[in-house]
């Protein structure tokens, strides 16, 4: 069934084209979770079929709620944080929220505080903030009482529940792979300090090189950039005995690589190098890029599915781990042989 020509779609099109009741149709509009998966997307097929697009005037006066998400986050066009903020705004949408996007310069109390004024002045039903700095802890533990808030990529030790890709463990993985190869250690090049997923990184590193004896070398921080890694990818370059790199983005990756090749250091013949992210070029960086697959759709998702359950009352769990994917391609190999001196 379509609606009429001329006019638009009304939720009774919709229910008539799912083959079910408009009081099925406005819960999956407005309370989704409630709703069985199969029905749930049947429903949200016939939506997307009619164009329908809710009356939200209406919709709030019915249900008391905007349909509106709120999402606070960096302002920044690093592969990580966008991702997560896409598959948030995708698991939103997806379950026919709306979503007003705060976007701050920077994550300290004060600006988290600007950005949450902006999200209640347009009466959003929730919010969802993305904290990967360290400054975020404090805007966190801040917060508006009324206001349901769930965090992704935040720290252990603020009031809210988060959702987050469990950084140590993928650094872990990559450690150990390198280490399984037969390498003796593992340098690091990390990210900046005031970053938790890079300062977890170094923990999930050190942990495993701890773990099994080795060396623990002095680490080397950029700035995620590929123009970093190039810098400290030369000073690596110039020592013999480093003969595996476990790098904290893809980005600082790809310089490593440029400066290894340049100082006629081969890889992985000579050195093997391991990144984190999996940006979609990883596959098409020469050699081909092991590193670290995080799932920001699970992220999305679960941080979405927590925020329907404070809104609704109901208190999710205080931690959700997403787990990484070690994704092993040809940057990595054996350790090189060492020659022996008479």
């Amino acid at each position: 069934m379509k609606s009429k020509p001329g006019r638009p779609a009304v939720l009774v099109d919709v229910a008539v084209l799912a083959g079910v009741s408009t009081m099925t149709v406005s819960r999956v509009l407005n309370a989704p979770e409630r709703v069985r998966a199969e029905t749930r997307a049947r429903v949200l097929a016939a939506v997307k079929e009619l164009d329908y697009r809710p009356n939200q005037a209406a919709r709030q006066l019915v249900t008391g709620r905007s349909g509106v998400l709120g999402v606070v986050s960096i302002d920044t066009t690093l592969y990580g944080p966008a991702s997560t903020l896409y598959c948030i705004e995708q698991a939103a949408r997806h379950a026919g929220y709306n979503v007003s996007i705060a976007s701050l310069s920077s994550l300290n109390r004060r600006s988290m505080e600007e950005g949450m004024q902006r999200l209640r002045a347009q009466a959003v039903d929730g919010v969802i903030i993305v904290a990967p700095h360290e400054s975020a802890a404090d805007g966190l533990r801040h917060l508006p009482p009324e206001m349901p808030v769930v965090a992704v990529d935040a720290g252990d030790d603020i009031p809210v529940p988060v959702a987050k890709v469990d950084q140590r463990a993928g650094a872990a993985r990559a450690t150990k792979h390198l280490l399984s190869l037969g390498h003796e250690t593992v340098r690091h090049v990390a990210g900046p300090a005031d970053w938790l997923d890079a300062n977890d990184r170094i923990e999930g590193w050190r942990g495993v090189l701890e773990s099994a004896g080795r060396p623990v070398p002095e680490i080397l921080r950029g700035d995620w950039s590929s123009r970093s890694g190039y810098e400290l990818g030369r000073r690596l370059a110039e020592d013999p005995e480093v003969t595996a790199v476990f790098v904290a983005n893809d980005q600082m990756a790809l310089g490593v690589l440029r400066a290894l090749g340049e100082a006629g250091r081969r890889v992985p013949e000579d050195v093997s190098v391991a990144g984190f992210d999996d940006i979609p070029e990883a596959a098409y960086f020469w050699p081909p890029l092991t590193t670290v697959r995080q799932d920001f759709g699970a992220v999305g998702r679960y941080a979405f599915h927590m925020l329907l359950d404070r809104m609704a009352g109901a208190e999710p769990e205080a931690r959700r781990l997403v787990e990484p994917e070690l994704v092993v391609r040809e940057s990595t190999g054996p350790a090189p042989r060492r020659v022996s001196r008479a």
